[in-house]
């Protein structure tokens, strides 16, 4: 007992932001170790090898059009800009925080992705002949997949952490992730082309109890920044309308080619559309004269895209897609209005961009739907080959039954549950501790506390805010004006 009252004491001292030397020597040294790790095990994969051409006659590939960078290119930058832009001007709402969620966004996706070409790589692209990752395409979509799962986890602590903790936390989660992921994917044998388990239950569940574990009581000294104002709003938006447009490259990136890649594609394309609609009038119902909340309209729009992920390759069918939307934006929008503040008041989870709704819930619902669909596969749907094409690629089963893929599912989605709520006590843990210039409970979400901040244009005097094209009379009327007032 007295060990666990000295911690919080440890916990609880007067917080020092001041990061000058630490953030300088973590993204050092990291990416030092990045520079040595990658010079002893990454190496290019033969299709971007430069003996692709001795590759290509071995292999009877009749043209260069062939090589995978031709099919997964187009997808690759759908999901790349989705990362930095999408998810980047999404979290762009608060008043006061526009540079820390643009910019540390950035700063966590660039030493994700280099950290995750190697956890991945180990796991999924190691050449067992000569001990090297061997990385091409398909690596760096899996990589941002990886990134956007820590993007999310960072959506629960916005504003109320140090950029120091956000690449710690970086660092674990994205190892974490490697490991559910093969667990997942190459152990269990669950599909999860769109990553509802493996990329959104996961991030969402691990941001949401780390976000739990540095709860702090004395938050409302910050509420003056929490809200939003009608340009941040706006630009949140920007990053919803990205997100929304590229969803459907986001599912289908990694699928194989032909059906099932486009299968996935119009799966997500319809269900995002449903949730759209479904999202607008839970809104409209819910506020007091009918008008719309801009925050259910930048994230609960989204909510299909997520829901629809596992099942995104299955013969869900075009009004299962449109049905899985319908529900997730009456669901992620009910979330906003009376879940959120219930997992604050009772379960002490300060959520600040509502993952709970947006990812945590839709994530599960999306690897229930996952289940279900696969469960219920038949010969007559899917055709006999069609089948062991989607559920049995490489014969690892004998012979391809629906309902034992369906519980192959489900226990998929137990283990992203259990890799986010127990990463995330163990990580959350780790960032309690007062070393890493987190910001004082009166200081969270500014920009100031991390960040050069230009002056704001209110406090210009209004002579400065006039420009080149004003005409001189319009200038010499404003300076008699200012002049008047002197007096």
């Amino acid at each position: 007992m007295g060990t666990v009252q000295s911690f919080r004491a440890l916990c609880d001292r007067p917080k020092n932001t001041y990061v000058r030397v630490s953030l300088p020597a973590v993204c050092f040294v990291w990416q030092i170790a990045m520079i040595i790790l990658f010079g002893i095990f990454i190496r290019y994969d033969p299709e971007s090898d430069a003996h692709w051409q001795d590759y290509r006659k071995r292999n009877n590939i009749s043209s260069d059009i062939e090589n995978d960078f031709y099919y997964r290119y187009p997808s690759f930058q759908d999901v790349h800009v989705m990362i930095f832009v999408g998810f980047g001007f999404l979290m762009t709402f608060l008043k006061r925080y526009s540079f820390g969620a643009v910019g540390f966004n950035f700063l966590v996706a660039a030493f994700a992705i280099q950290w995750a070409l190697l956890m991945q790589g180990w796991f999924h692209s190691l050449d067992y002949t000569d001990g090297k990752i061997k990385i091409g395409i398909e690596n760096l979509i899996n990589a941002d997949f990886c990134a956007a799962s820590c993007l999310i986890a960072y959506g629960a602590v916005l504003g109320k952490v140090s950029p120091v903790q956000l690449l710690v936390m970086t660092l674990f989660e994205v190892t974490l992730y490697a490991v559910e992921e093969y667990i997942i994917l190459n152990l269990i044998h669950a599909k999860d082309a769109g990553g509802s388990m493996v990329i959104h239950t996961f991030g969402a569940y691990f941001g949401l109890t780390v976000s739990w574990m540095l709860y702090r009581p004395n938050l409302d000294q910050s509420s003056r920044l929490q809200g939003s104002v009608y340009h941040s709003d706006v630009f949140a938006m920007i990053g919803t309308l990205f997100l929304w447009m590229f969803w459907p490259s986001f599912n289908s990136a990694i699928s194989d080619h032909g059906d099932g890649q486009q299968r996935a594609a119009i799966n997500t394309y319809l269900s995002l559309a449903a949730s759209v609609l479904t999202a607008a009038a839970i809104s409209s119902v819910c506020q007091k004269h009918g008008k719309l909340d801009m925050v259910h309209i930048q994230n609960s729009t989204l909510a299909g895209g997520v829901a629809v992920g596992t099942a995104a390759e299955f013969m869900l069918m075009p009004y299962g897609s449109l049905i899985v939307g319908f529900c997730c934006g009456i669901i992620s929008t009910l979330g906003y209005v009376y879940l959120t503040p219930l997992l604050e008041k009772y379960l002490k989870i300060h959520d600040t961009c509502g993952i709970h709704n947006l990812h945590a819930m839709p994530g599960v619902i999306g690897g229930i739907v996952g289940a279900v669909t696969a469960a219920s596969a038949t010969d007559s749907v899917y055709s006999t080959e069609g089948l062991a094409a989607m559920f049995n690629p490489n014969g690892y089963f004998e012979s391809v039954i629906p309902s034992r893929q369906g519980g192959l599912q489900a226990a998929g989605l137990c283990v992203a549950l259990c890799f986010g709520l127990g990463g995330g006590i163990i990580v959350g843990f780790i960032l309690r501790l007062p070393i890493w210039g987190d910001p004082a409970d009166d200081n969270c979400y500014d920009d100031e506390t991390y960040w050069e901040v230009p002056e704001d244009e209110e406090s210009i005097p209004p002579i400065l805010q006039y420009n080149n094209h004003m005409r001189n009379t319009d200038l010499t009327e404003s300076n008699f004006t200012m002049d008047q007032h002197s007096r």
